[in-house]
This record gives structure tokens, C-alpha cells and sequence, in this order.
């Protein structure tokens, strides 16, 4: 707003030697640049930055989760326990026999004892001899697409037919996954929803700097008949443009960061650590809907600092009542 376009124009006041400059008619109400306005700038720049990023993580982890639900219920395995003068091989092999006959039951296949064993490096390490340890052989179940497996009666057949074979559904693996997805999940909801609440208070604080530093205008505006909503509406517009400054460059911030985090998720594809990165993150990449959420946030984000300015102002205009 510019004093000089309202209806009851202000006359500026002839300054007084050593006095501050006296305010011209056509002032604005908000100064459009300031200090305190890139300070607050830069604020809610890193406030979306921070709200993006979380927001992403938590996208991450959901789609994550949810291949991992995928993969882990479409198998389940079959361990059987080595003892003395068990041929493991035909053990294996009659034990395959007899999962390839359950309903439900898409395919079956026995590791070897080589890749027994391999199964073990992670935690014992490679280039041990592990022929003198009594390795379990394992059966990986696929369960046909849809179709579900009658565990317990399983489980009975094998008891009967293969006591030494023994069943693993993934169930209890499968519950603490999901479990632990849905903490990640509501976490990143909770900071996100504090970043959210700081930065509000930042705006509010700004608002309330910014009202001070003009009180004598809105005061005069204010008795001269100036309705609240006019006076109010320019300040909104004022954080609102900064708020869309800071939304945009935290956004287009956090949108580089993920996209930088996919090129580099690629390139260290072959490093020891890719694994567990890919199994948390996935492919670490959010795809279309994955960064139209983040654009979805910065515009939110700047609508709601030109919100938070508005009610502001409101409230302390009604004092002045």
C-alpha cells in the first residue's frame, strides 16, 4: 500500500532539527525490502527446506515399506536343522517335493551349500571355512499371485512328513517392518508438523515487528477511518510475496537435494553400504508425485505466512478499538 493512493491522504510533517525524516505520502505501509524481511526470507526458506525433507523421507520410507510388505509376504522359507548321518541334499530334495504339491504354492527353490553358507558373510565375514559348522539348508517358498498358504497345515504336513524341516512365514519379521515403518512415518509427520508451527511463530514475530516499527501510520490510518480488512490485506500481501520467495527457494532446495540423492544413490551403487541405502530408501527417487508434493508445500507454506500476517493484524488492530 502506498498512502498516497488512499482516499484520506496523510500530509507529511515538516522534520524538526536532529528529528527522524518525516513520513511522505506516498511511504509504503510495509517496507517491500528490509533487513528483517530477507532475515524472515531466509527463515522460511529453510523451514521449507527442512519441512520438504521430511515430508520426502517420510514418502521414502512408506513406498519402501510397502515393497518390502510386498516382497516378504510373497515368501516364506523352510530351514532344515543338519544332524549326524543326515544327507542334507536328499533331505532338501524330498522337502521341495513336498512343497511343490501345496496349493498356493508357486515355485520352490533349494540353496545350495555354498549359498548357505554365502547367506552367513554379513555377519561372520568372507573367507571363512565353514565346512566344519553345522550350516542349515534352506527352501525359499514363492507364493503364487493372490493366492494364500494354510500355515498351520503346513506346518503339520512337514511335522509328519520332514521332522527335521521347519517353516518360517515371515510373520513376525513382517509385523516389526510394518511396525517400524509406521514410527519412521509418524515421526517425520511430528517434525514436520513442528517445523510447521515454528515457522509460524517466526511469521508472527515478524508481523509483529514490522506493525511496530509503523505503528504511528497504522494508527493514523486506524483513526481516520481506514477499515481493518485494507490495512490488514496489505500486510498480507507483503508476507505473503515473501513467504512465496522463501516457499520457492526451500523447495527448489529440497528438490535438488533428492534429486542430487538419486544421481548419487546411482553412482554408489557399488559401494558396501548401497544395500541397506536402496532397502530404506529404495531407489531414493520420489518420482512426479514425490516433487509436486514438495511444490504443494512451499505454496501451502506461503499461503500460510500471508495467514498467520493477516490474523496478526487483526488482532491488534482490535485493541486499538
Amino acid at each position: 500500500m502506498r498512502l498516497g493512493r488512499r482516499d484520506v491522504p496523510i500530509e507529511p510533517a515538516p522534520a524538526e532539527d536532529g528529528a527522524a525524516p518525516a513520513l511522505r505520502g506516498d511511504a509504503p505501509l510495509v517496507p517491500a525490502a528490509s533487513i528483517a524481511g530477507r532475515a524472515l526470507v531466509t527463515v522460511i526458506a529453510i523451514m521449507t527446506f527442512l519441512a520438504a525433507l521430511t515430508a520426502g523421507a517420510a514418502m521414502l520410507v512408506a513406498d519402501a515399506s510397502k515393497g518390502w510388505s510386498d516382497q516378504v509376504s510373497r515368501e516364506a522359507t523352510v530351514q532344515i536343522r543338519p544332524a549326524a548321518g543326515r544327507d542334507l541334499d536328499a533331505e532338501a530334495a524330498k522337502v521341495a517335493d513336498i512343497l511343490r504339491g501345496v496349493s498356493g504354492v508357486a515355485s520352490v527353490r533349494v540353496f545350495s551349500k555354498t549359498e548357505s553358507e554365502r547367506l552367513l558373510e554379513p555377519w561372520l565375514g568372507s573367507g571363512l571355512d565353514l565346512s566344519e559348522l553345522p550350516v542349515p539348508r534352506l527352501l525359499l517358498i514363492e507364493r503364487a499371485g493372490g493366492a494364500q498358504i494354510d500355515v498351520a497345515a503346513l506346518r503339520k504336513l512337514l511335522a509328519e512328513k520332514a521332522p527335521a524341516a521347519s517353516l518360517d512365514d515371515h510373520r513376525l519379521w513382517l509385523e516389526r517392518l510394518v511396525a517400524m515403518a509406521r514410527t519412521a512415518v509418524i515421526l517425520a509427520m511430528t517434525i514436520f508438523a513442528l517445523v510447521l508451527i515454528a515457522m509460524g511463530m517466526a511469521v508472527a514475530f515478524a508481523t509483529r515487528g514490522a506493525m511496530d516499527g509503523n505503528r504511528h501510520i497504522i494508527e493514523v490510518l486506524h483513526f481516520v477511518g481506514a477499515r481493518d480488512n485494507y490495512i490488514a490485506r496489505e500486510f498480507q500481501r507483503h508476507f505473503l510475496i515473501l513467504g512465496a520467495r522463501g516457499g520457492l527457494i526451500g523447495g527448489g532446495a529440497a528438490i535438488l537435494a533428492f534429486l542430487f540423492g538419486g544421481l548419487a544413490t546411482r553412482w554408489l551403487g557399488k559401494a558396501p553400504s548401497s544395500d541397506q541405502i536402496e532397502a530404506l530408501f529404495g531407489g531414493f527417487a520420489l518420482g512426479a508425485s514425490g516433487y509436486a508434493v514438495i511444490l504443494c508445500i512451499a505454496i501451502s507454506i506461503a499461503i500460510l505466512t500471508g495467514i498467520v500476517s493477516k490474523l496478526i493484524v487483526f488482532r491488534h488492530l482490535q485493541r486499538l478499538q
